[in-house]
């Protein structure tokens, strides 16, 4: 008998400086974490298996998540138990040059619930790379945070980085819906 698939929680580089007094604070990062803590509470109540991924940096002339650093470390409002893998990632995609499929081939994942930082970056590509494995995913939307980024000498303010790129995700790669939505559904 084959065991039943459950839900997967993945959270993504909830890491210290990405906080306020962090080297790259992004804007809404404590509501996201704190929505963050809310679905890690659930999935450890519910005893569903949950995977922390933190990225350290080897960019040359990187400025923040250096290895050995503070702020490198996940943030205390989710810090991994002892039997929650943590997977170290150097690449916005979690999947590449990790152990993360691996990880999650044993749990048999019914689909992914993804939340984390940043909504542009490292949500974005591995949402996609999940999808093209053939993953199901859903992004709390809420419990993601950006920033604001420039391009074409005009600055995108972080809310609108946001909501495109929640968009553009719920497109095709996965559903995108808000804590509550998913705390009712696991």
């Amino acid at each position: 008998m084959s065991p039943t698939p459950q839900d997967v929680l993945l959270l993504i580089d909830v890491q210290n400086d990405y906080f306020p007094g962090g080297t790259m604070e992004l804007e809404g990062q404590d509501a996201a974490a704190a929505n963050c803590a809310r679905l890690l509470a659930r999935f450890r109540e519910r005893e569903l298996p949950v995977v922390h991924i933190r990225h350290e940096s080897i960019r040359p002339g990187s400025t923040f998540f250096l290895p050995g650093t503070e702020g490198a470390e996940i943030h205390e409002s989710v810090a991994p138990l002892p039997s929650e893998p943590v997977i170290t990632k150097h690449y916005p995609n979690a999947f590449r040059g990790t152990g993360l499929s691996m990880v999650l081939l044993p749990l048999h994942s019914k689909r992914l619930i993804v939340a984390g930082s940043m909504s542009h970056m490292c949500i974005d590509a591995t949402v996609r790379a999940a999808f093209d494995l053939g993953h199901s995913c859903t992004v709390a939307h809420d419990a993601c945070a950006t920033r604001t980024l420039s391009f074409n000498g005009a600055d995108i303010p972080a809310a609108q980085v946001h909501g495109s790129f929640m968009a553009a995700l719920g497109q095709a790669f996965a559903e995108v819906v808000d804590t509550e939505t998913i705390l009712g559904e696991v």
